[in-house]
């Protein structure tokens, strides 16, 4: 077998009890036996700022290591107003800059979203999608993970609790784990 399958993870929310930490988190208990993942926590990155993209925080320059170092990125979005949230977005955009220096190249993806409506954030994870083709991202089409109704399957402790969609990110981690593997060869 291959060496391990590094995972590099993060959710576009801010917020300490997002449902998309903790599907996240749930991802760290469901990972394949040849796979690791470390997750990142966005909360520290500023707002873009073009005339510093030469020269980015520090906060900004660990973030892009840690994708440059990763076999592979997970992204659990929540939706905003139809979209991605800003804090994704920004920091999507500090890490893809200056242009020439985009730490997502080449990168496999895996995408989940989750919300507290029925359409568990897809509309967010369309937009996610549309900027993986400027990325040149490779995201994992099936399955797709949409965690809808997201307060009945996720405890007030953070604990993802529904077995059909822990199965789900689970099938997702495995397919992302091929993924990497087939585009290494």
């Amino acid at each position: 077998m291959d060496k391990e399958v590094s995972i590099f993870g993060f959710a576009g929310s801010l917020r300490k009890n997002s449902y998309n930490k903790a599907i996240l988190n749930a991802a760290a208990e469901l990972l394949p036996d040849d796979a690791a993942i470390e997750v990142f926590d966005l909360d520290g990155i500023p707002p873009f700022n073009q005339d510093l993209e030469a020269n980015p925080p520090e906060r900004v320059k660990e973030f892009k290591q840690k994708i440059k170092a990763a076999g592979a990125i997970l992204i659990a979005t929540p939706e905003y107003n139809y979209s991605m949230p800003g804090v994704l977005k920004n920091a999507i955009d500090w890490a893809s800059r200056p242009y020439g220096d985009n730490a997502f190249e080449g990168k496999p993806l895996g995408i989940m979203s989750a919300s507290i409506g029925m359409l568990g954030g897809g509309r967010a994870q369309y937009h996610l999608r549309q900027s993986c083709v400027f990325l040149n991202m490779y995201p994992v089409n099936q399955p797709e993970v949409m965690v809808t109704f997201a307060p009945q399957k996720i405890d007030e402790k953070g604990r993802l609790t529904d077995q059909k969609t822990r199965e789900m990110i689970g099938k997702l981690l495995q397919a992302l784990v091929t993924w990497t593997r087939r585009l290494k060869e």
